[in-house]
């Protein structure tokens, strides 16, 4: 079982040289230790009032294993998730003061130093463009790295986001018994394009078919590994698939309405891409209660 984040001895390194540094040293990008520590002084508000956007809008003018390169701010609920300025998870906004991600980008790790950026596509280039913060407080299950069930974690920020044609939530799934057998999805992040490669520049994107969970137990996996709450999406001859540092992000599928609603996280696989080992997410419509009772002080964008 091989998470798609990237290998744990990198990440349990950094924990380490983490836990002995420095306040004004914890991100390089910031020069005020003030402006760090103010996360701490966040408190649960009520959302301000109504919130005039839409979830799920695409924008588009018409690597990932196999994938494409997206356009410039084509998912613009795609967020980038580092720790000591280095990235290593991506995430999915479902609001303007929630982040969903995988529970194994967080559980072990001090998550006041996960710093998520928003409105990124290329992340080798700096730009003044894109907007970060901090995340405050860290919603996480019973995940347990032993089997990777309950993958899934809520990152409450340390600010809201200020949302844009750039920075804008997915829709969450209006149907919690929607298996979504057989649709279309679509897979992004920065993660490696092939096995033990290196991490993308540029966001990468890839379709992928949602398979039954009878027949993802029927794959080369053991047919325990797979719970309900998992959801396996791929191809038969492998060739496409989510990969290493795409953990924690979005696998979506678009809508009768032309929007996208998030219906998996990216969890874990048997390597990339191979034959018989489609990748595996966590199913959303499974922690859709868990979710809005956790984020309901974050303000929804409407859904129709």
């Amino acid at each position: 079982m091989q998470s798609r984040v990237w290998p744990l001895r990198f990440l349990f390194l950094i924990t380490f040289l983490v836990s002995r540094a420095k306040c004004h040293e914890l991100d390089p990008d910031n020069n005020s230790t003030r402006n760090f520590l103010n996360i701490f002084k966040s408190k649960t508000k009520a959302p301000p009032g109504p919130c005039y956007c839409s979830c799920g809008l695409r924008n588009e003018d018409s690597r990932i294993v196999g994938g494409q390169t997206t356009l410039i701010n084509e998912f613009p609920w795609q967020v980038r998730l580092s720790y000591m300025n280095r990235f290593y998870c991506g995430g999915t906004l479902i609001n303007d003061r929630y982040v969903l991600t995988a529970a194994h980008c967080v559980k072990g790790f001090m998550w006041f130093m996960i710093k998520v950026t928003f409105g990124e596509h290329d992340r080798c280039t700096q730009k003044s463009t894109i907007e970060s913060r901090f995340v405050a407080r860290a919603f996480i299950g019973n995940f347990s790295f032993l089997n990777f069930d309950d993958d899934i974690a809520l990152l409450r920020l340390s600010e809201r986001i200020t949302l844009s044609e750039t920075i804008r939530p997915v829709c969450l799934p209006s149907n919690k018994d929607n298996l979504y057998v057989g649709a279309n999805a679509l897979a992004s992040g920065w993660g490696t394009l092939h096995e033990d490669g290196k991490p993308s520049c540029l966001l990468q994107s890839v379709d992928v078919p949602v398979m039954s969970l009878e027949d993802c137990r029927n794959t080369s996996y053991n047919s325990r590994m797979i719970s309900e709450n998992m959801l396996c999406a791929g191809y038969p001859e492998g060739k496409k698939d989510s990969c290493q540092g795409d953990s924690g992000g979005p696998l979506v599928t678009e809508r009768e309405d032309k929007k996208y609603e998030l219906i998996g996280i990216v969890s874990w696989g048997n390597g990339c891409a191979r034959p018989g080992y489609p990748g595996v997410y966590t199913r959303v419509t499974r922690y859709l209660k868990w979710i809005m009772n956790n984020s309901k002080d974050g303000c929804f964008c409407e859904h129709s």
